[in-house]
């Protein structure tokens, strides 16, 4: 069997290993394929496994023995699910690896905005501590969280865990879409949830119907002491929209780890705006996480050979 692995160097840098898959077949690994590369790359593969790699009909054509595209994530539409339908292969994701890393990852940028402990401890490497005329002082006002409203958009795992900190925070939470069990999460209509909230996050999948749904209309329904969460998919946000109500002060901030091209353009206007704070897509990436992503894709591609294959989504 072979298996191509076509860009297995930001799940894997270094400090996992590929032994067990080397242990199914002959395994041919690259740290990251381009668009132009990938059909080269792929054409004698058995096993497509993918993270960010575009897998289009072009590939699937030419990959005549090609049986099997595991993404190594949870999202897939890299993949042309119709093409691989055509052709019989199945397609399988790894879902649910990353609730509780990216749930820490949004109340990290959360307790930022609020906090502002970067900033402050930028000023003191700086040198201004040690010159102030004060034993103390704060770069910007520090806010607690207890009693502030959080408004949750997709209540699915992920969504599930931020209420559950926000919760242990002593914070009120609102949500729409999904559902929850849990009696201190209240529902509410999607516009509810900008009008009341302080705090924003989005933990929703990127559809057709949803896509830049977070536009000039919603954002201008938010406090102006409110702020923007997301650690779901960039291009749930109109950027162009946030990046003028951020510059106007309308919000009083954003944390984003996802954009909506990444690596981002270096024309992107959030880039570079004293109240938006932008980490490179790392929610995702603590070792235990992506040891996870390692083992589900395992058990993927042995369920597949046994003829059992498991999470599939085509």
């Amino acid at each position: 069997m072979k298996i191509i692995i076509t860009d297995g160097y930001t799940l894997n840098p270094g400090d996992l290993s590929w032994l067990d898959f080397e242990k199914q077949g002959d395994v041919e690994y690259y740290d990251r394929t381009s668009q132009v590369e990938s059909v080269a790359r792929t054409f004698g593969a058995d096993v497509i496994i993918c993270n960010k790699t575009i897998i289009d009909a072009d590939v699937i054509d030419a990959a005549s023995h090609l049986k099997l595209i595991t993404v190594t994530a949870t999202g897939y539409n890299n993949v042309d699910i119709t093409a691989a339908k055509k052709k019989n292969i199945t397609v399988c994701n790894v879902p649910g690896y990353g609730t509780a890393s990216v749930a820490q990852h949004c109340f990290a940028l959360i307790l930022e905005l609020t906090n502002n402990v970067g900033l402050n401890a930028a000023s003191v490497a700086s040198g201004e501590w040690q010159s102030s005329k004060d034993w103390c002082y704060s770069m910007r006002p520090v806010i607690e969280l207890a009693g502030k409203t959080i408004g949750i958009v997709g209540m699915g795992k992920i969504g599930r865990q931020v209420a559950a900190i926000a919760h242990a925070f002593g914070m009120n939470i609102l949500y729409n879409g999904g559902n929850s069990d849990e009696a201190y999460c209240k529902k509410v209509s999607l516009y509810e949830v900008f009008i009341q909230s302080d705090i924003v996050s989005l933990h929703c999948p990127l559809t057709a119907a949803n896509k830049e749904f977070v536009n000039a209309e919603l954002l201008g329904l938010m406090k102006p002491t409110s702020c923007l969460i997301n650690t779901a998919r960039g291009l749930l946000i109109n950027e162009k929209d946030l990046s003028q109500v951020l510059y106007q002060n309308k919000i009083a901030g954003a944390a984003l780890d996802v954009m909506s091209s990444e690596p981002p353009g270096k024309n992107n206007p959030l880039i570079g705006l004293p109240n938006c704070i932008i980490t490179p897509h790392i929610a995702w990436i603590s070792k235990e996480a992506r040891q996870r992503i390692l083992d589900i894709t395992l058990q993927n591609l042995l369920a597949f050979s046994k003829g059992t294959p498991k999470n599939i989504v085509v």
